[in-house]
């Protein structure tokens, strides 16, 4: 039964209290809510110093204070007027906004909802001056040093309703810390102190950005992050990104900033996602600090109360812009992001017996035809100032070919050994700067392959390293419409039911540029006459019927682009080396060599990592070495 119309009453304008609680329902939302407009009000001011000091989460007692330009002791009940602003003055204005605030309501509303003083002095004033209450309040004199105070106290004592939605103490302080951090990451030209119940909790000093970041966010992300500055026309993209093995659960350390802004948008979280989505494990979320800067007139930030979200004029330009600025940030997730790049062969040196039997070698026969073998080390100087071939570490093991021709796992008789280690000597160490990941030793279990580099032990995954391998190269030959076929000597055929009959006909084109013959040979027959070259020693049958049921499910021309990077992780997943097969020494280092030469080598198509360094002073306190 519906209840009863109330009886409508005569339009009036509402009181300017009533209308200050209305607005203060869209802008104060909580305690942080304060915090953020009085954080703002005062970097707009100019303010190098910020202390914050809270009280019962906020709820209780919420006093900003700066030491900015101040405000003028005639300008002071303006300040706490609704709409009155000394940011905009014009719509051109409003459409180039280049400071936070700008609506010049946000010390009304608070007003209207706490009890608030503003005590405030200028640079040239001889004291400071005090206003409490709303813009009605006397204007007195005052104690105080240049800057302002606005100390707000009883947040919703005049609104209870109001007041029985907010959370705990600690939950409500627990979002203005948040505020305050963010605010704080933006800022690393201000020192900002945070103080909770007389306790201080944080204080940040003025310092580089590379040292606030790893402040706010932990030690964890300053050790996993890849630093970002990039450059387009009127785009600048700069800050950090961490590494995917620095993910975490939860979307709770993910800062961007447009202009100096903090914003939670839809279109830049997409953007830096898609970027993450050939390295990100499962359902994790990146960690990122990131500051997008570009012309005023080219974004709008009057979209929402709160100001947290924002309008570009081009949005797709920006997301393209972001999506391949992080993508090129993440490429460098390779072992040479440790180390330089291997260096070419040196003139009139011929590589070693050994040498040449690896550079023959390509790791299991699988990748491209046009694999180039890994350069020869550099000479270095020997302790006699000469100059000595880098062969004590990695020859001094696989001496003349020798040891590569033995079992994996096996140890060389003495005979095998060169002089250095047959007479106890030590070998030289290994020049990390050429070869990150060292030479191969062993294969633990058909699954791990074992190395030694300068740093100690390497452990590297080989299914998820060459899958990584597989599907860069794949990447890469699909960009460049170099996708080189191999046909089958044999083709092979195998039932197909009327879907994939029908999908085959229908998409020729889609099947031809991933470098797939399939044709119909009945009703109910298929046969793959033609594979990537890059898969050749994959099943083709069951290459095959991955690629039909992409291509079925999504249609052709979604699959190359939008599904490419997931249909071609599932082809490298199948061709890339299984678990169980015994590997020569050869390649192993060709699985090396390869790993240094490919971006986003660091992590499988999965997001897990493919390699990891135990540190021979780890193997050191292992074994109580020096103790």
């Amino acid at each position: 039964m519906n209840a009863p119309l109330r009886p409508l009453r005569p339009i009036q304008a509402l009181p300017d209290q009533l209308i200050s609680q209305i607005a203060a329902g869209e802008v104060i939302e909580r305690p942080s809510a304060v915090v953020k407009e009085l954080l703002e009000n005062a970097l707009d001011a100019g303010a190098t110093q910020i202390t914050v000091r809270l009280e019962q989460g906020g709820i209780k007692r919420i006093a900003i204070t700066d030491n900015g330009r101040g405000i003028a002791p005639e300008q002071m009940p303006l300040a706490l007027a609704r709409h009155a602003t000394s940011k905009i003055a014009s719509l051109t204005d409003l459409e180039n906004v280049s400071t936070l605030g700008f609506r010049g309501e946000a010390l009304a509303s608070i007003a209207s909802v706490a009890q608030l003083t503003l005590t405030t002095r200028t640079a040239d004033g001889a004291h400071a001056w005090e206003i409490s209450g709303s813009q009605d309040g006397n204007v007195v004199p005052a104690s105080g040093a240049p800057g302002t105070t606005i100390d707000v106290q009883d947040l919703y004592f005049n609104t209870p309703a109001r007041r029985k939605f907010l959370k705990t103490d600690q939950t409500e302080y627990g979002h203005c810390a948040e505020v305050v951090r963010r605010i704080a990451l933006a800022r690393p030209d201000v020192t900002f102190s945070l103080t909770h119940n007389g306790k201080t909790v944080d204080h940040w000093q003025i310092g580089e950005f590379a040292k606030r970041s790893a402040h706010v966010l932990g030690e964890e992300f300053a050790n996993a992050r890849l630093p970002l500055d990039e450059a387009a026309g009127p785009l600048r993209l700069h800050g950090f990104v961490g590494l995917p093995t620095a993910s975490k659960a939860r979307a709770d350390a993910q800062y961007f900033y447009v202009n100096g802004r903090f914003v939670r948008d839809k279109l830049l979280t997409h953007a830096v996602r898609a970027a993450y989505q050939d390295v990100l494990h499962g359902d994790r979320y990146p960690s990122y600090a990131l500051s997008l800067d570009l012309d005023p007139a080219l974004v709008d930030v009057n979209v929402h109360p709160s100001k947290i979200e924002v309008r570009f004029r081009d949005s797709r330009s920006v997301h393209q812009f972001v999506f391949h600025a992080v993508s090129r940030a993440l490429a460098q997730t390779s072992a040479t992001s440790f180390g330089a790049t291997p260096a070419p062969l040196p003139a009139g040196n011929g590589p070693l017996p050994w040498m040449r039997e690896q550079q023959q070698a390509s790791f299991g026969s699988q990748l491209s035809p046009g694999t180039q073998p890994y350069p020869m080390p550099r000479p270095y100087p020997n302790n006699d100032g000469g100059v000595t071939q880098n062969t004590a570490s990695y020859g001094a093991l696989f001496n003349d070919g020798e040891r590569a021709a033995q079992p994996a796992g096996s140890m060389p008789s003495g005979s095998n050994l060169p002089p250095a280690f047959a007479n106890g000597g030590s070998a030289q160490p290994l020049p990390v700067d050429e070869f990150p990941l060292g030479f191969a030793l062993a294969q633990l279990h058909g699954i791990y392959v074992l190395a030694q580099n300068s740093k100690g032990l390497i452990v590297v995954d080989m299914h998820a390293a060459h899958e990584r391998i597989l599907y860069e190269q794949l990447k890469t030959a699909l960009d460049g419409n170099e996708m080189y076929v191999q046909p089958l000597l044999i083709p092979v055929t195998f039932y197909a039911d009327a879907v994939e009959v029908g999908t085959v006909e229908e998409h020729q084109d889609t099947l031809s540029s991933l470098g797939f013959d399939i044709a119909v040979m009945s009703p109910t027959t298929l046969a793959v006459r033609a594979v990537p070259a890059l898969l050749k020693n994959a099943d083709a049958q069951t290459l095959a019927r991955d690629v039909l049921r992409d291509v079925r499910e999504f249609g052709g021309s979604r699959v190359l682009l939008e599904r490419r990077n997931e249909l071609l992780g599932t082809l490298a997943c199948h061709t890339a080396v299984r678990a169980n097969r015994s590997l020569s020494i050869p390649e192993m280092n060709a699985l090396l060599r390869q790993m240094e030469g490919t971006d986003r080598a660091d992590q499988c198509n999965h997001g897990r990592p493919t390699w990891s360094q135990l540190a021979l002073s780890d193997l050191d306190k292992l074994f109580l070495r020096g103790q």
